[in-house]
């Protein structure tokens, strides 16, 4: 799987020393102009957009994000939660959408609490919880109700990231859709890109909009998912715009888009240093970034992460991380040189689905994370893990 991330922006010209390693270092000014774009976005289109809490949960970031844009979706109630107490704004108005492949029962009362939009992944499951529904509604509780789809059309580059793979858990099949499934529902909702363009959505969207038209003037709402690319440079923001005004005049519903990897895109760096140094066949370097521990993207999609100020000539270097896996192999990479024990390093573009991703295989430490404004330069700690993280984790 390929990235067209990885502009290092103003990292080009941070000092990796003046934070621990390893850490993930984030630029706020970066960030205000990934929603600078969606804003704008939105308000030309007529739209609202969500960000996705999945992708990005920096929630020190939350009433940066609150400032721009309409709320977020979460993936469950503890990213209800989440939304709800970092991310609604200083009015409180700013929108919470949860969508779950499966809720638990005891979930729901509470979600019914935190949400405006609570969409499931079939009727069957919406008709099950109905009572829990009811009862929330008749507690004071406002909120609307979706129903996700599959469009069986499929877009996506690699199929285990691609939603409408063959006997995909996500999402109803939309030849299947009948009228009866939408009683009580007010909104449908799909999600079937990942790191994508615009013609995609647009093909997509021609599937779609024949089998799904007849129930237009039941709905209030369609929330086109996330993976759209918006903020990427090369991004065909205009004719997106364009396309969400159409839709919008045409079916007489309010949109919603749900971007994750956008808000944060090309936003973060990981700090990471060299520990040892060996050859065996080539040279290879041992680091305290671990692709299994913070970095998984990079095994189970997999791809290779651009890292700061690569050279263009010299050995290839193999990073590998500390973990005891024999595949925590982040990849090959060229220093100008061989590389030297205590030298400082960077992977660009990690903001999004690594930090949310860490974990603690084999004791290793997570990394920090920073908070950086390439505007003012001011760097502040926000989090610095230890031993405690990794044994509470534990029994």
């Amino acid at each position: 799987m390929e990235t067209r991330a990885g502009d290092p922006g103003a990292f080009a010209h941070f000092d990796l020393n003046r934070v621990p390693s390893p850490a993930f270092v984030v630029d706020e000014a970066a960030v205000r102009r990934n929603l600078a774009v969606l804003a704008d976005v939105r308000d030309r289109a007529g739209v609202k957009i969500l960000a996705a809490l999945k992708a990005f949960s920096m929630w020190s970031l939350g009433p940066v994000v609150a400032e721009y844009l309409d709320g977020v979706c979460a993936s469950g109630l503890y990213e209800a939660k989440l939304g709800r107490e970092e991310y609604s704004g200083p009015d409180g108005t700013r929108e919470v959408a949860t969508y779950c492949a499966g809720y638990k029962a005891e979930d729901l009362p509470e979600i019914c609490a935190l949400s405006d939009h609570i969409i499931f992944n079939s009727p069957g499951q919406h008709e099950r919880f109905r009572p829990i529904l009811d009862a929330a509604r008749a507690a004071g509780h406002d909120f609307d109700v979706g129903l996700r789809i599959n469009p069986l059309h499929a877009e996506g580059e690699v199929a285990k990231y691609d939603p409408c793979q063959p006997h995909s858990r996500l999402g109803f099949p939309v030849n299947q859709l009948r009228a009866e499934h939408l009683e009580g529902v007010d909104g449908l909702h799909f999600h079937s890109l990942c790191e994508q363009d615009f013609e995609p959505l647009k093909r997509t969207w021609s599937a779609l909009e024949p089998v799904i038209s007849p129930f237009f003037p039941h709905l209030k709402w369609l929330n086109f998912g996330g993976g759209h690319h918006i903020t990427r440079a090369d991004y065909q923001r205009e004719d997106l715009i364009a396309f969400l005004r159409e839709v919008k005049a045409h079916t007489g519903l309010e949109l919603y888009l749900e971007p994750g990897e956008a808000v944060a895109l090309d936003a973060g760096i990981l700090v990471g240093e060299v520990l040892d140094v060996m050859d065996n066949g080539m040279p290879v370097a041992i680091v305290d970034i671990s692709a299994t521990c913070h970095m998984p993207d990079v095994i189970e999609a997999p791809y290779r992460p651009a890292m700061l100020g690569e050279a263009e000539n010299g050995p290839a270097t193999r990073i590998g991380g500390p973990s005891c896996l024999a595949g925590d192999i982040i990849g090959d990479y060229r220093f100008g040189g061989i590389p030297a024990p205590g030298q400082r390093f960077a992977f660009l573009d990690q903001a999004h689905y690594s930090m949310v991703k860490t974990n603690t295989f084999n004791g290793v430490p997570l990394p920090s994370i920073f908070l950086w404004n390439s505007e003012t330069d001011n760097l502040r700690a926000i989090r610095c893990f230890d031993y405690d993280e990794f044994k509470r984790r534990l029994s």
